[in-house]
C-alpha cells in the first residue's frame, strides 16, 4: 500500500511516500510554497523518485499552510497534528514537539501515547520563524546555511533586543556600522529567534523528550540556543524539514485502515 504526504508551507512544498505505513520510499522538497507551482513540483518529483504513478497511491492526505488550494488530496488534516504523528513516528518518546516554520512557530505537547493535547501557535510576526532568519541573512549577505557555522565560531554574541522583525533589521544594521564581529551578530540573531520561540515552550510547560521539527531545526545555531534557553537536550532528525508530509503519508495510511 502507498500513501502520499503532502506539506504546502509558505516557502516550501514536500512530499513523502510511505510504504505499508512504516517504509518512507523517497521524498521530495521544493524551494517554493503556496500559491506557486512547488506542490505540483514536487508531487511530481516524489513520484518519479518512486517509480509510481498517480494512480499508484491508495490515498493522499495534504497539510500545511496552504493545504486549502491543492486538489490532488483525498484529505486535509492540520499540520498541527501532521507534525505529530510525524515526530512520533521517528521519535516514539517524544512529549515537546518545536515546530519553527517559514511564518509561524508552534509549540506541541505530547502525552503517552503520543497524542497531542495541548499546544501554542506565534503566527502574528515574523520575529521567532523562518522569515526572520531569511531577512537576516540578506541583510548580512550570508547564505541561510551559513549561519550555523557563523554562530557557532562567535565569542561575544550581541542581544539584539528588537521583538520587531523591522526594527530588528534597523538594529543589526546598526550594530554591523558599529563594527560588531559577524559571527557574534549571527550568534546573537540565532539565539532571539530561540528566546522567543522558547517563551512559548515554557508557557506550555516542557516535558522531556524535547524534538523540534521544521526546516529552522537543521539550524545548529537556533538549536543549541534553544537548548540553553530551555535547559533540555533538543533531539531532531536530519529529515526534520519532512516531519509535516511525513505525518500527512502517516494519516493517510491511518484513514485506509
Amino acid at each position: 500500500m502507498y500513501t502520499l504526504g503532502v506539506d504546502i508551507g509558505s516557502t516550501t512544498s514536500k512530499c513523502v511516500i510511505l510504504e505499508d505505513g512504516k517504509k518512507v520510499i523517497a521524498s521530495s522538497i521544493v524551494t517554493a510554497g503556496t500559491g506557486t507551482n512547488g506542490p505540483d513540483k514536487s508531487r511530481k518529483e516524489v513520484l518519479e523518485k518512486s517509480g509510481l504513478k498517480q494512480d499508484d497511491l491508495n490515498y493522499v492526505v495534504v497539510t500545511g499552510y496552504g493545504r486549502s488550494t491543492y486538489t490532488y488530496a483525498d484529505a486535509e488534516i492540520s499540520e498541527l497534528t501532521c507534525h505529530a504523528l510525524g515526530v512520533q513516528h521517528v521519535f516514539p518518546d517524544a512529549r515537546t514537539i518545536i515546530d519553527i516554520g517559514g511564518q509561524d512557530a508552534k509549540v506541541l505537547s505530547l502525552n503517552e501515547k503520543g497524542r497531542m493535547v495541548n499546544f501554542l501557535m506565534n503566527d502574528k510576526c515574523a520575529a521567532g520563524t523562518g522569515r526572520f532568519l531569511d531577512v537576516m541573512a540578506r541583510i548580512l549577505q550570508l547564505d541561510i546555511g551559513d549561519l550555523e557555522v557563523k554562530a557557532a565560531a562567535a565569542k561575544h554574541p550581541v542581544k539584539i533586543s528588537s521583538t520587531c522583525t523591522v526594527f530588528a533589521e534597523s538594529e543589526v544594521i546598526s550594530q554591523l556600522a558599529a563594527g560588531v564581529e559577524l559571527n557574534d551578530l549571527v550568534a546573537g540573531i540565532c539565539s532571539s529567534v530561540a528566546s522567543r520561540v522558547a517563551s512559548l515552550a515554557k508557557r506550555i510547560g516542557i516535558r522531556e523528550k524535547v524534538c523540534m521539527s521544521g526546516g529552522v531545526a537543521r539550524n545548529g545555531g537556533v538549536r543549541n540556543a534553544m537548548s540553553k534557553e530551555l535547559g533540555v537536550e533538543i533531539f531532531y532528525s536530519p529529515s526534520a524539514q519532512l516531519m509535516g508530509a511525513l505525518g500527512a503519508a502517516l494519516a493517510a495510511y491511518n484513514k485506509v485502515n
